[in-house]
């Protein structure tokens, strides 16, 4: 058997009756912490280059995907090959200059050709929901990364912001921001919160949410909300 068909084997046995409780008692819902923490932990070791933890840290992350399509299996949902399956299959459909007959020379067509493929993807597949501005977003993503990709939308498909947010401080306040700079201020205002007992995280995501609504709201007509 192939490394990955004994992983697969051993997820198996630990899932069966006389295999581990702890294993046994696991959802997909109590593994989305744990998958949170090894995608972490994964992260910690690509920034230093710490390759012989990398390896270790990239074996756990392939587990919490075992264990999911194991637990997905046993429901009758789908297993391990299906999942390969399906993203060989999309990996070749959205590179058709590699697999097909165009032909791309940058990075930068690769990602306008990869976006058109992925619309038309989108509007073919389930309905993403009357009258959508946005596009979908995980919404577990951390608050920073949600409004950074939430302003990268508004401001890639031009969306009314007046009154919502100023693009003119943004813009003036991005001429003279560099990493250090952007990093302080992090810090500053995360320090702060914690001495008014605030939640940055929770924060951040309430008021992008409300930015959403509102530039939604324009975008279809319509008066935004209150608050």
């Amino acid at each position: 058997m192939s490394a990955i068909e004994d992983l697969q084997a051993t997820m198996a046995r630990l899932r069966a009756p006389n295999g581990c409780p702890w294993d046994q008692e696991q959802t997909h819902a109590s593994l989305v912490r744990c998958l949170l923490d090894e995608v972490s932990e994964l992260i910690d070791t690509i920034d230093r280059g710490d390759y012989p933890h990398m390896k270790e840290e990239l074996g756990d992350v392939l587990i919490q995907v075992v264990f999911h399509a194991q637990i997905a299996a046993e429901q009758g949902q789908f297993n391990f090959d299906d999942v390969a399956r399906e993203i060989n299959e999309k990996l070749i459909r959205r590179h058709p200059h590699v697999f097909g007959t165009s032909k791309l020379e940058t990075s930068e067509q690769v990602i306008v050709e990869w976006e058109k493929i992925k619309a038309t993807e989108k509007k073919n597949g389930p309905a993403a929901g009357e009258g959508a501005v946005f596009k979908e977003l995980p919404p577990r993503l951390p608050a920073l990364m949600f409004a950074e990709a939430v302003w990268k939308q508004i401001e890639k498909r031009q969306l009314p912001v007046s009154g919502v947010v100023d693009p003119a401080q943004i813009s003036a306040l991005g001429e003279r921001l560099d990493a250090a700079m952007l990093g302080r201020m992090l810090f500053e205002l995360a320090a702060a919160a914690r001495k008014r007992g605030l939640d940055p995280e929770g924060a951040l995501r309430q008021h992008t949410g409300r930015v959403m609504r509102e530039v939604q709201a324009r975008a279809a007509g319509k008066a935004p909300e209150d608050g």
